[in-house]
């Protein structure tokens, strides 16, 4: 059986599964594990290794920690030496130059959270739930210079649920990609490997999040809008709006009867009630800044005046 000499570039838990894929498979004969340098974490600041180094240091498996792995000329030619079948980029934070691309008899394969080239860019989850979409999937890309551009060689489609939250689905998503990885392998191996160019007139892009992103304007948007922010945008960057001038975050919203008018925020026997465009929606479960997360009714509890949400 021919066993294909692999190098594997990613960084973050959402890696993992996909490196344990490879390191196990069968056909995959794992030369190194690419990722970025330990960081500072926790309330201690001590300097914790990335997901996939852990992994790969359970497993005895080589690897190489860099902040960008085009400058590391010495490595490089290491690399070279392997005469590698192909690389594997998944969530690895580093663009690769063209002599990294190169490096593998087929290239460069990257795995990205979306049917491409829907989403292009480094939030496809986030947008996904946002948008309302009810699919989203896997695909995997040769990789080019160009960001999510190359062609296509594998992909597989995943529904979303009607209430996914971002967490969610990204835990269902890091599976599917270590799915997906499978399924190309055995393509390889059986020769069938084939290259579509993506359509750049259905290009759309996700770009990265910022925090600011997750201010609920409740006149602006439809009660539909506003439930698919709250639960893309969990838990990462987080949605918030502010309640009599205080940061108020939102953990979980549902549509709700009563009509109120847009923007107007109210107490419904517990309920912390806001008008929308279209309708109205109960913040269920919310974070007053400097308070635990609690229900909307235990906050209500401790609130004896008017009720005003706004946006700063």
């Amino acid at each position: 059986m021919k066993k294909f000499k692999v190098v594997f570039c990613g960084t973050p838990d959402f890696s993992v599964p996909t490196l344990e894929l490879l390191s196990s498979h069968p056909q995959i004969d794992l030369r190194f594990v690419i990722s970025m340098p330990d960081r500072p974490a926790g309330r201690g600041m001590e300097l914790k290794s990335p997901e996939v180094i852990e992994y790969a240091r359970s497993k005895n498996i080589a690897f190489y920690q860099t902040e960008n792995i085009n400058k590391e000329e010495a490595f490089k030619k290491v690399l070279k030496e392997e005469n590698l079948d192909f690389l594997i980029v998944l969530a690895f934070a580093q663009f690769l130059g063209e002599e990294m691309l190169n490096l593998g008899r087929l290239g460069c394969f990257n795995i990205h959270t979306s049917i491409l080239p829907k989403y292009r860019g480094a939030a496809p989850i986030q947008y996904a739930l946002w948008n309302g979409d009810t699919e989203t999937g896997v695909s995997i890309q040769k990789m080019v210079k160009k960001m999510d551009a190359g062609d296509l060689v594998h992909f597989r489609k995943v529904p979303i649920g009607s209430v996914e939250t971002g967490g969610e689905l990204y835990g269902r998503l890091k599976q599917e990609a270590a799915v997906a990885m499978n399924e190309l392998i055995q393509k390889i191996s059986d020769g069938k490997i084939t290259f579509t160019k993506q359509d750049e007139a259905d290009v759309s892009f996700a770009p990265t999040l910022r925090k600011e992103d997750g201010l609920l304007i409740f006149p602006e948007r439809t009660t539909t809008q506003i439930l698919n922010l709250v639960r893309a945008f969990d838990p990462w960057p987080g949605t918030y709006c502010f309640l009599n001038g205080r940061r108020l975050k939102v953990l979980k919203a549902e549509k709700y009867h009563a009509r109120m008018p847009a923007g107007k925020a109210m107490n419904d026997m517990g309920s912390l009630v806001v008008g929308c465009s279209d309708g109205t929606v109960r913040l269920s479960e919310i974070q007053l800044e400097g308070k635990k997360a609690c229900s909307d009714r235990e906050l209500l509890n401790g609130i004896k005046t008017d009720i005003i949400i706004s946006e700063k």
